[in-house]
C-alpha cells in the first residue's frame, strides 16, 4: 500500500463528507438505505464506532469494548455533524499513527491491530455514506484507491475479478455482484493474518 492508514483514513473522511455535504439540506430523518437507522442516526453511529475504534487501540482491552462513547449532538445542523465525522475520523488517525504495530485489542469481528481499525473505519465510512447517498439520491460510487486496501485487509474471503468498490459493498450486503447474490449477513475479519 503506498498510501498510509492514517492518509487514508483522512482521505476518506474527507471524500466522504464532501459527498454528503452536498445533501445537507435534505430531509436526514428518513432511512440510510436499506438500514432501519436514519440518516442522522447513520451519522452518529460512525461518530461512536470510529472514535470507538481509536478508543480501544487506546485502552487495549482483551475481551470488552470501551466505556468512553462518543456521539453528534442531536441538535446541531448536518454540517456540523460532518465536522464531527472528520473530528472523530481524525482522532483514530492520529491514534493508528501512533499506535505500534505489535499492539492488539478485542473487537467481536477479531481481535485487530492498528491497520485492521483503520481498514475498520474506511469500511465504516465509505459503506455508510453509500447508504445515505442512496437516500439522499447521488449517484456516488466509493473510490477504488479508498476501497482495496480495506478489503484486502478485513475481508479475506473477498470474491476476486470485480472492482474494488463494488467489492467492498458486495461484501458489507449493499449490492449483488454478477454470479453472487447479495449477502443478507455478513462480517469482517479483523484477525491479524
Amino acid at each position: 500500500m503506498t498510501t498510509s492508514w492514517p492518509e487514508l483514513l483522512l482521505a476518506t473522511a474527507t471524500e466522504c463528507t464532501d459527498v454528503l455535504a452536498r445533501g445537507a439540506d435534505q430531509d436526514w430523518s428518513r432511512d440510510a438505505g436499506d438500514l432501519d437507522w436514519s440518516c442522522r442516526t447513520t451519522l452518529d453511529h460512525l461518530a461512536l464506532g470510529i472514535v470507538g475504534y481509536a478508543g480501544l487501540l487506546v485502552a487495549r482491552p482483551t475481551d470488552r469494548y470501551i466505556t468512553l462513547f462518543a456521539s453528534l449532538d442531536p441538535q446541531a445542523p448536518v454540517p456540523a455533524c460532518l465536522e464531527g465525522i472528520r473530528i472523530a475520523a481524525t482522532l483514530l488517525a492520529s491514534t493508528v499513527r501512533e499506535t505500534a504495530p505489535e499492539v492488539r485489542a478485542w473487537h467481536p469481528w477479531g481481535h485487530s491491530d492498528r491497520a485492521g481499525f483503520a481498514a475498520m473505519g474506511v469500511t465504516e465510512l465509505v459503506v455508510h455514506t453509500h447508504d445515505i447517498t442512496r437516500t439522499l439520491g447521488f449517484d456516488w460510487t466509493p473510490p477504488d484507491e479508498l476501497c482495496a486496501p480495506a478489503v484486502a485487509r478485513i475481508f479475506p474471503d473477498a470474491p476476486t475479478g470485480h472492482g474494488p468498490a463494488e467489492t467492498l459493498l458486495w461484501c458489507t450486503g449493499r449490492l449483488a455482484l454478477p454470479g453472487l447474490e447479495r449477502r443478507q449477513a455478513w462480517q469482517w475479519d479483523g484477525t491479524v493474518r
